[in-house]
This record gives structure tokens, sequence and C-alpha cells, in this order.
């Protein structure tokens, strides 16, 4: 038992190291999300906006401000949690590597990322849900906290899983960027006109939007829909996990096993190793007619 945690303990505090050194990763934490926030508060129109809540099942008529603002938050969070988990691990892969290799468990390691990650998710959502605090009250803030811990969490292994299988941070970035700007912006009825669309469901953040929309302008409780973000969480888990073996596994071929001779095998012993050929001698071969 003590091995295992003792494991566990360095691996986990080698990830969280390199989380800290990520110092763009934290400037985006303090002023990224009270900046996306405040000016989707203060740019939206705050006209009320019927729409029809399908977590509750209540036609709700929030603020344009507020419900821009919850998406906003959400974009925010996923942003930053996906973009920490996968610098660190696009970074960290080598590294990683060679642990496996020299026998590290790789069980210690996936569970040192997982905590990381949901100490992650859990600071960005406190903090995306105290700066959203700050120019309304969402009817359940705890909920809210939910909701965008849950999000963070589904971004943050998609980031994982973007660090494993991609091949240049570029490319890895432009897909969490993307991901979650289609994500969100197709869910927000302010911005678009198919929100009710039944294909909205299956989108990544579907059950982290529902709930916060819910969190936000109702009284009603949703567990259900967060059962539904976690879902998506273990399903990114996953592909996280095929891509993290797959970067770890080592691309040496076996080693060739070399038979001892045992009595009447007919060897007298093992292959004398090739020696280079010295000088005199590939003169020799030169001159030979």
């Amino acid at each position: 038992m003590r091995f295992h945690l003792t494991h566990f303990a360095v691996a986990t505090r080698f990830t969280l190291i390199e989380h800290g050194r990520n110092r763009f990763a934290m400037i985006l934490v303090i002023l990224f999300v009270p900046v996306w926030t405040t000016l989707a508060y203060l740019a939206m129109p705050d006209t009320p906006a019927r729409m029809r809540l399908r977590a509750t099942g209540e036609t709700l008529a929030p603020h344009g401000n507020e419900l821009t603002e919850i998406s906003g938050a959400l974009n925010a969070v996923t942003l930053i949690t996906g973009f920490m988990m996968f610098a660190a691990t696009f970074s960290g892969s080598g590294f990683d590597r060679r642990l496996a290799m020299a026998g590290y468990p790789r069980a210690h390691l996936v569970l040192a990322k997982v905590t990381a990650l949901a100490l992650v998710s859990a600071a960005v959502a406190a903090y995306a849900t105290a700066v959203t605090c700050l120019a309304w009250t969402p009817r359940q803030p705890l909920l809210l906290a939910a909701a965008l811990f849950c999000a963070g969490l589904t971004y943050g292994a998609l980031g994982v899983g973007f660090g494993s299988l991609l091949r240049r941070e570029v490319e890895g970035m432009f897909a969490i960027v993307m991901t979650s700007i289609i994500d969100l912006a197709l869910q927000n009825p302010i911005s678009s006109s198919g929100a009710d669309n039944p294909l909205i469901r299956h989108l990544p953040s579907y059950g982290a939007m529902q709930a916060s929309t819910a969190a936000g302008f109702s009284t009603t409780p949703v567990p259900g829909y967060l059962a539904i973000q976690l879902a998506w969480f273990a399903a990114a888990a996953l592909v996280a996990l095929v891509g993290f073996r797959r970067s770890t596994r080592s691309s040496l071929p076996p080693t060739t096993q070399t038979t001892l001779p045992g009595p009447g095998s007919g060897k007298d012993g093992l292959p004398t190793p090739l020696r280079a050929a010295t000088p005199s001698a590939a003169a020799s071969d030169t001159e030979a007619p």
C-alpha cells in the first residue's frame, strides 16, 4: 500500500509542478475569465429571451446578458482546462514515456493526471462562479459551480487525449478552441436560432449547459444532466487513456534472446562478436586482385 501511495504522490507532485510552470495558463485564469465573462455581461443587451429549458421543462425569460455570461463562463472554463491539460501532456509526453519504459507504473501516472485535472477544474470553476456572482446572483450557485466543474473535467480529458495523439502543438490548440466554440455557440439561444435542434443533445457540454442554465434561472435541481456531463467525461477519459497508453509505449524492438548451447547441441560456445577490421586488414583487402 505504501508503495502505491508513494508512486502516486510523486507522480502527482511532478504533474502539479508542470502545471505551475505554465505561467501563460495562470495569466489566462486570472485575466481571461473575468474579462470574457464581464464583456459578455456588459456588451449583450439585457432584453429577456424566451426559451424552454429542457432540463426542467420550464419556459424561462432570462436576461440576454446573463444567459450569455453563463455561456461565456463555460467557454472560459473549457478553454483553460483543455489548454492546461493539453500543454502539460504535450510537453511532458517524453518524460512520461521514459518513466514508463523505466518501469514506473502507468496506472499511477494516469491517476496523477486525473487528480491534477480535478484540482485544476475545481479551482477554475470556483473562480468563474465567484466572478459571475459579482455581476448578478444565480438561483443555485453551487449547481453552477458543479456544472462548470464537470465541463472542465470533460475538456481537460479531451486536452490529455489531444496531447497524446496529435503531433504538433498548434493542432491541439486549434482542436480545443474550435471544439469549445462550436459546442457552446450552437447551444446559446441568443446567438443560435437552432438551439432547440435535437442534434444539440449530442454536443460535449450539453449536460453542463443545461445544468448551468437551470442554476442561473431556476430553483429545480437537475442531477441527471450533471450525470450526462460526467458520462461525456468518462468517454473523453477513455480516449485520453488510449492516447496516453499509445504515447508511452516503447518503440524499441524486443530484445533478441540468445539460447545458450547445452550438452549435445554440437556447439562449442557462443558466437564470437564481430570486430571492426584493422587498417592493415582493410588495406590488404583493397590490394587483393
